[in-house]
C-alpha cells in the first residue's frame, strides 16, 4: 500500500464508502507479507515513498520470483532488483513486465514508463570501466522518478572532458561521481557545484588500489565541501540518495 492508495482509502472512509473497521483491517494486514524465506515490507512505500528494493546477489531465482510475486500482489510497481547475474536474469525472464539491463546488472519489473521525471540529477563517471556502477546509480534514480543526465568517461586524466559540461553540473540538484584509481573526480566536481555530491568509489584500478579502498580513502578525505561517500561499487545507494535529495522539497 503506497501513499496514493492510503490517501484513497482514507478519502473513501471520509465519504462513507469504506467503514473505519474495514480501513483498520486493511492497515493491520498491510505492514508485511511473510513468505517463509522473506518478509516483504509492504509499508516501505508509505513510510519512505519508495517500495522495497530487492538485493539479488545471493538469492536464488526462485526466491526472487517469490518476492516479486508478493510485491506485485500488494500493488507494487517499478520493482527494482539489484545485482542480478545474466544467468539469474535468464531464469526470471518469463516474469510479466521483467526487463534486464546488463551493464548495471539491474532488473526492473512493471516499470512505469509514463511516469514524469522530476528535478535534475547528474551522474558522472571517471572512465568507461566505471560504467556499471555509474549506470546502477543512473537507472536507480530514473526508476524512482528523477530526471538524470549522464556524463561518462570524464575523469581527471582529461579534465577538459568534464569542464565541457559545466552547465549540466551547475544545473543539478545532486551529482553522483563514480571513480576508481585514485578517486579524485568527486573532489573536482565538489569544487565546481553548489549542490550535494555523492561520491562512489569503484573497484577499478591496479594492485595498490586495493579493490577500491584507495579511492574510498581519497574520497573520505576530500577537501571539497559538500561531498559525501557511499560504499565501494554502491551505485544503487548513490542513486537512491541522489533521488531523495533531488525530490525532498516536492519539486515537480
Amino acid at each position: 500500500m503506497d501513499r496514493h492508495e492510503t490517501l484513497r482509502l482514507l478519502e473513501n472512509v471520509k465519504n462513507g464508502l469504506v467503514s473505519p473497521e474495514e480501513a483498520l483491517r486493511a492497515f493491520s494486514e498491510a505492514p508485511f507479507t511473510d513468505i517463509g524465506f522473506a518478509k516483504i515490507d509492504n509499508h516501505r512505500a508509505l513510510r519512505q515513498g519508495v517500495s522495497e528494493v530487492i538485493f539479488g546477489q545471493g538469492k536464488t531465482p526462485e526466491q526472487i520470483r517469490g518476492i516479486v510475486a508478493a510485491m506485485k500482489e500488494n500493488g507494487a510497481r517499478d520493482i527494482l532488483i539489484t545485482r542480478v547475474s545474466p544467468a539469474c536474469a535468464d531464469a526470471l525472464a518469463d516474469i510479466e513486465g521483467f526487463t534486464y539491463l546488463p551493464t548495471p546488472r539491474l532488473a526492473v519489473v512493471d516499470r512505469d514508463g509514463g511516469k514524469p521525471l522530476r528535478g535534475a540529477v547528474t551522474v558522472v563517471c571517471a572512465g568507461t570501466s566505471d560504467l556499471p556502477v555509474a549506470e546502477e546509480a543512473a537507472v536507480t534514480a530514473e526508476v524512482l522518478g528523477s530526471k538524470v543526465t549522464r556524463l561518462y568517461d570524464a575523469g581527471v586524466a582529461g579534465i577538459h572532458r568534464l569542464l565541457a559540461h559545466l552547465d549540466d553540473l551547475a544545473g543539478a540538484r545532486a551529482v553522483v561521481a563514480a571513480a576508481g584509481m585514485e578517486g579524485a573526480l568527486p573532489s573536482v566536481v565538489g569544487g565546481l557545484v553548489s549542490c550535494p555530491v555523492i561520491a562512489v568509489p569503484t573497484s577499478v584500478g591496479y594492485g595498490a588500489s586495493f579493490g577500491g579502498v584507495s579511492a574510498l580513502l581519497a574520497m573520505l578525505n576530500s577537501c571539497a565541501s559538500g561531498v559525501s561517500v557511499v560504499n565501494i561499487d554502491n551505485g544503487f545507494g548513490a542513486g537512491y540518495l541522489a533521488h531523495i535529495i533531488n525530490t525532498m522539497d516536492g519539486i515537480q
